[in-house]
């Protein structure tokens, strides 16, 4: 069965998108399963870029679209109040402005009922580590897009080290140029290159963190 919302949102169909998110809204469904389809939606449209298909305007498109739909749902997905006491810090990286898909990650989390404080955006280390200090985080999730940000990643756990809170929380590193290698270098402990990816991380890590509560 064809999901119509996350086709009207590959196909960057604002008025649709809207439209079916209000419908859905009054028919009942979960902020999540929105979100969900939304995303599914957004993955398209990524593939589209990189296979030349959609250009970096329809990217930056499919983003103003998210933004709209999650001024809808905002009322309905719950910002107070952490599951087991459990919370994450997220942000992009110092240098980078880019968080479509921390976004995406930040609302999936929430409507969970996950308590997410999100830095933002061009987040420096140094901010970070004052976030997790404050917030007692189990989970830090680094956003980055650009490259040449990997560097202050790295800087980010290596004040976690100096604090004394390397062991208390979980480093993900999430974007397009991430890999195996930039883990190592950072001193991440996971990392991901999408959404889908990245969800089963943080759902993964905040299970074991649960059942040691």
């Amino acid at each position: 069965m064809k999901d119509e919302l996350q086709i009207a949102m590959a196909d960057l169909d604002e008025e649709r998108t809207l439209m079916l998110v209000e419908e859905r809204v009054k028919a009942g469904y979960s902020s999540g399963e929105i979100i969900e389809s939304c995303r599914r939606g957004v993955e398209v449209v990524g593939e589209k870029y990189s296979d030349s298909h959609y250009y970096l305007s329809d990217l930056i498109m499919s983003e103003e679209i998210l933004k709209g739909v999650m001024r809808i749902l905002e009322p309905y997905i719950p910002t107070n109040g952490a599951v087991k006491g459990l919370s994450i810090v997220m942000g992009t990286i110092e240098g980078d402005i880019h968080d479509l898909g921390k976004n995406i990650i930040i609302y999936l989390l929430r409507s969970s009922g996950y308590q997410v404080h999100d830095l933002g955006v061009d987040v420096t280390p140094e901010r970070f580590i004052q976030a997790v200090n404050e917030t007692k985080a189990s989970i830090l999730g680094i956003s980055v897009l650009l490259s040449f940000c990997i560097g202050s990643i790295k800087k980010v756990v290596d004040l976690l080290v100096d604090a004394g809170l390397r062991d208390k929380v979980k480093v993900v590193v999430g974007g397009y140029p991430v890999n195996q290698e930039v883990k190592e270098f950072t001193g991440a402990d996971f990392y991901a290159n999408d959404v889908t990816e990245a969800m089963k991380i943080y759902r993964e890590i905040l299970e074991i963190k649960e059942n040691l509560v």
